[in-house]
C-alpha cells in the first residue's frame, strides 16, 4: 500500500506521489517567537515530526524546513511593552521554542531559517510580482493586487472573492486598490526596525516570508507544506497566490493539523488559557506529553483535559511496562524487525497515528500473555515489533531520548542509590531478616520507588 495523504487544496485523500523520487521536500511554518510555547503550538510540530519519522522509514531522503517568524506586529508591541529590542524577545522566545521542541522528542530540522534573515529573498520575490503586474508600491507600502489573481485565489480555502472582507493587515486601506489586497511590505513607521528596498525603507509582511524562504530551501516546486488549521487563511491562501502569481510552482500537498483547544476555545496567550511546556512537564513526562499530543488523528482537533493527559500518561506506561518486563527476559532485541502490516497501512492512510497505536497495545496485550506463559520466542518477536512500532513515533522507552525521561539526568543517579538498597534487601532475605527486607522496601515505597520480584530479580521504577 502506497502513502496516501488528505491534501487541503483538493480536500481529497491523494497518493503521496514526490517531485524526485526517493526524495521528500517539506516545509512547516513554525513558531511566530512573541511568546514562549504552548502545547497548542508544540502539537504541530510534533505531529510533523512522526510524518518526517514515517517518511525516513519508508525509505525517503527527507530535508525538512521549518521557519521562525522573528518579527511582526505582535513581537513589536512585546518589546515596546518591555522597552527592550525586537530581537531581544524574538531570541528569548526562539530558545523557549527550541528547547520545547527538543524536550518532546522532535528532530532538528534539516533548516530553520529566520525571517529576518531574508530579507534579500523578499525584495526579490516583490520585484518578480511587480513585474509581472500582481503587485504594486504605494506610499511605502508593496501590496499584492487580489484581483490580478481572482481566477485561483481562495482555491486552498474553499473561499470566494466576493466573500471576503478587508485584509485588516495596515492601517492604511486607502493606499490599496482594494481593501482585500495584502501587504507584501510595510513602509517604515517611527520606532519599528526597518530595511531598505527600491520602494522605500520598511519590513515585511508576513505572508511574503514564508514563500521566500520555502523556495530558497526547497525550490519552486516542492512536495509538503504543513500548518495548523487556523493558517489556511489568510496566510496559506496568501502564499500560494503569491508564488504562484510570481511563476512558482510552490507546494503539492498541503497538510493541517487540527488545533488544541481548552474548553472549546483555541487556545491561545490572547485568551489567557494557554499551557506552556515546563508546565505541562510538571504534570507528565515528557514523552507522555508527546504519546498525548500524537495519540489522536492529526487532523482531529484536542480538547484539553486533566483527565485525558493523565489518562494518555497511563496509556503510555502500559506500553512501557510491557518493553522494561520483556526486556529482562530478551537482551537481544531484532531492530530489523519487521513492522506489523496492520501498523503500516494505518500510518499509510493518512498518517492515522490512532489506529498505529491502536496496533502497538494489542501488540502488547500479546506480548503480556507471552511473558505469562514463559514463552521467550514469542516474547522477543512481540518486544523487537513495539520497539520498532515506537520507535517509528518517537515514542521507544528504550531510546537515548527517554532514558530517565523527565528527570534531567538524576535518574541512573537514583537508579544506582535504588541497586544499592536493593542489594541489602536481597542481602537480608537471604539471611532470612524478612523484618529488615521489608523495611528497606517500605522506605523505598516511601521515597516514590516500587519494588517488583520477578522471576529474574527486583525491579523498580518510579511511583507515578
Amino acid at each position: 500500500m502506497s502513502l496516501n495523504l488528505y491534501d487541503t487544496g483538493t480536500r481529497t485523500v491523494r497518493e503521496f506521489v514526490p517531485v524526485e523520487p526517493g526524495k521528500v521536500s517539506m516545509y512547516l511554518c513554525g513558531a511566530t517567537v512573541q511568546a514562549p510555547p504552548h502545547i497548542g503550538h508544540i502539537r504541530s510540530g510534533v505531529n510533523f515530526d512522526v510524518l518526517r519519522r514515517w517518511l525516513l522509514r519508508l525509505g525517503y531522503d527527507v530535508t525538512f524546513c521549518r521557519n521562525v517568524t522573528d518579527l511582526d506586529d505582535k513581537i513589536i508591541r512585546v518589546a515596546a511593552d518591555e522597552r527592550v529590542p525586537w530581537f531581544v524577545v524574538a531570541e528569548r522566545n526562539q530558545r523557549a521554542f527550541t528547547w520545547a521542541y527538543d524536550q518532546l522528542g522532535c528532530l532538528p530540522p534539516t533548516v530553520e531559517p529566520r525571517a529576518m534573515g531574508h530579507v534579500t529573498e523578499m525584495v526579490e520575490l516583490m520585484r518578480r510580482l511587480i513585474d509581472k503586474g500582481h503587485a504594486y508600491a504605494s506610499g511605502g507600502d508593496v501590496y499584492f493586487d487580489v484581483l490580478s489573481y481572482t481566477d485561483r485565489y481562495g482555491r486552498l480555502s474553499n473561499r470566494k472573492l466576493d466573500d471576503m472582507l478587508s485584509a485588516g493587515d495596515t492601517d492604511t486601506d486607502s493606499l490599496k486598490r482594494d481593501s482585500r489586497d495584502f501587504a507584501l511590505w510595510k513602509g517604515a513607521k517611527e520606532g519599528e526596525p526597518t530595511w531598505p528596498t527600491p520602494w522605500g525603507r520598511g519590513r515585511p509582511g508576513w505572508h511574503l516570508e514564508c514563500s521566500a524562504m520555502a523556495t530558497k530551501y526547497l525550490g519552486g516546486t516542492f512536495d509538503i507544506h504543513g500548518g495548523g488549521v487556523d493558517l489556511i487563511f489568510p496566510h496559506h491562501e496568501n502564499e500560494i497566490a503569491q508564488s504562484q502569481a510570481a511563476g512558482d510552482g510552490f507546494a503539492r500537498y498541503w497538510l493541517h493539523n487540527g488545533m488544541l483547544q481548552l474548553g472549546g476555545t483555541k487556545m491561545s496567550k490572547s485568551l489567557g488559557n494557554s499551557l506552556l511546556i515546563p508546565e505541562m512537564l510538571q504534570k507528565v513526562r515528557a514523552v507522555e506529553l508527546r504519546y498525548y499530543l500524537v495519540a489522536a488523528h492529526y487532523r482531529s482537533p484536542i480538547d484539553y483535559s486533566e483527565e485525558a493527559l493523565q489518562e494518555a500518561a497511563a496509556g503510555y506506561r502500559r506500553l512501557e511496562g510491557f518493553v522494561a518486563r520483556a526486556a529482562e527476559v530478551i537482551h537481544d532485541v531484532d531492530a530489523d524487525a519487521p513492522l506489523p502490516q496492520a501498523f503500516v497501512d494505518a500510518l499509510n492512510e493518512d498518517l492515522n497515528v490512532s489506529q498505529a497505536l491502536a496496533v502497538v497495545h494489542e501488540v502488547v496485550r500479546e506480548g503480556n500473555v507471552a511473558l505469562g506463559q514463559g514463552n521467550k520466542e514469542q516474547v522477543a518477536r512481540l518486544l523487537a515489533e513495539t520497539q520498532n512500532m515506537l520507535d517509528v513515533l518517537g515514542l521507544d522507552p528504550r531510546s537515548e531520548q527517554w532514558r530517565g525521561s523527565g528527570d534531567s539526568g538524576l535518574h541512573d543517579v537514583v537508579g544506582a542509590l535504588v541497586a544499592v538498597a536493593l542489594e541489602q534487601r536481597q542481602a537480608a532475605r537471604a539471611r532470612k531478616d524478612y523484618a529488615a527486607a521489608d523495611a528497606i522496601r517500605d522506605q523505598l515505597a516511601a521515597a516514590g520507588v516500587v519494588v517488583e520480584d520477578t522471576p529474574s530479580g527486583p525491579r523498580w521504577e518510579l511511583a507515578r
